[in-house]
């Protein structure tokens, strides 16, 4: 019957040990005696999953094999959830693929993903993971704008070993422009403000893909910015 119907015989037994297959009556020799209606019923199961009901929904049905109103509402709503779902993944993965972005990246940054390097990539996961939608649709608009290459670019060339005046000179440029993206997006002065436990965790799971992402000079380049903009707010 398992063979008949394309499943297996182990599939069979799990439909009976949870009720969606009645248990045959037994031979004298004690082999089971399927019937029709059990291979009828066995296909119409295969055709309820097919189309998307899952095991509980055939079990509460019970020999309602799925002709309700009600029934095709449910399964039509279910699909189109579906397709919308795997439409807004193509999409993604269109995007990714134009803009290089890997493809175990963060889709809503995929449009701004020219140029990021690895390092990158794993920082702005971490954001993507713990920061809330609006804070990261922000996050999105700032990168996919203009800057000021000039200092974009000799933030990024400081060296380790770069002396105290440079790290001086890069901070202030760097304050300059923290405090305008705060102006625009006040959360960016306290992103894991409020005091609870997972935001707690947020903050230093971001703190430590900050650390990772930078080296020394850079990391002390924006805390003495950062320290500037509240010095001057």
């Amino acid at each position: 019957m398992a063979e008949l119907a394309g499943t297996t015989v182990k599939t069979v037994r799990h439909y009976h040990r949870i009720g969606v297959l009645d248990l045959p009556d037994r031979a004298p020799n004690g082999y089971k005696q399927y019937h029709v209606a059990h291979l009828v019923r066995l296909l119409r199961i295969k055709r309820l999953t097919d189309i998307g009901l899952s095991l509980a929904q055939i079990r509460e049905m019970g020999g309602d094999d799925g002709g309700s109103e009600d029934t095709f509402c449910m399964l039509d709503a279910k699909l189109a959830d579906t397709v919308e779902q795997l439409q807004r993944i193509r999409g993604e993965l269109a995007v990714q693929r134009e803009h290089g972005a890997p493809l175990d990246s963060p889709a809503r940054f995929g449009g701004v993903a020219d140029g990021l390097s690895e390092k990158d990539w794993a920082m702005l996961t971490v954001f993507s993971g713990t920061l809330p939608d609006h804070a990261i649709d922000d996050l999105c608009r700032l990168m996919a704008e203009p800057t000021d290459r000039g200092v974009d670019e000799e933030f990024d060339r400081l060296s380790e070993d770069a002396d105290d005046g440079a790290v001086a000179a890069i901070a202030s440029r760097l304050a300059e422009s923290i405090q305008r993206s705060h102006a625009r997006f006040p959360w960016m002065a306290d992103p894991c403000s409020g005091g609870t436990r997972r935001q707690e965790l947020a903050e230093a799971a971001i703190g430590s893909a900050v650390v990772e992402r930078f080296n020394a000079a850079q990391l002390k380049a924006l805390a003495l910015a950062h320290a500037q903009v509240r010095a001057g707010n």
